[in-house]
């Protein structure tokens, strides 16, 4: 069973309901990761997710924390300071900025296969791990 790290914007498209499509594919691509995959995010996930769902999509703040207290269930990665150095490292090098280069930098620590996330390019490599835009990418499950 593959380890697949998820970014912020894919969970954050679960609850916009301004572009149904995009929510509903956010969804399915969800669901098949959590049931064919082993799921992975981060602390910095959880709180781009908190200040995202509760500010630009106005979702109740409790309702925003009962979906973070039903993460309990995956791996979550704890940002640390070994990991913000990887971070600095893999953005110096990669010409990323550090926000993209801590998820990768979680993703690697976690041992993931896959990140999917929106916000790289697809089909990169960083640190032995392979960005997917699952909403672009057919074969990404």
């Amino acid at each position: 069973m593959s380890k697949i790290f998820v970014d912020t914007n894919l969970l954050v498209y679960t609850l916009d309901s301004r572009d149904i499509l995009k929510q509903l594919k956010a969804r399915e691509i969800i669901t098949k990761v959590v049931n064919l995959h082993q799921p992975v995010i981060s602390t910095q996930v959880l709180k781009e997710f908190y200040v995202a769902s509760t500010t630009k999509l106005k979702t109740d703040q409790l309702i925003a924390k009962n979906i973070i207290h039903n993460f309990r269930n995956i791996e979550i990665v704890q940002n640390d300071l070994e990991l913000i150095e990887q971070a600095i490292d893999i953005s110096v090098i990669s010409q990323l900025s550090f926000w993209d280069s801590l998820i990768i930098a979680a993703a690697e620590k976690a041992k993931c296969e896959y990140l999917f996330s929106e916000d790289l390019n697809s089909g990169q490599i960083y640190r032995g791990v392979r960005l997917v835009n699952p909403f672009n990418d057919p074969l990404c499950l």
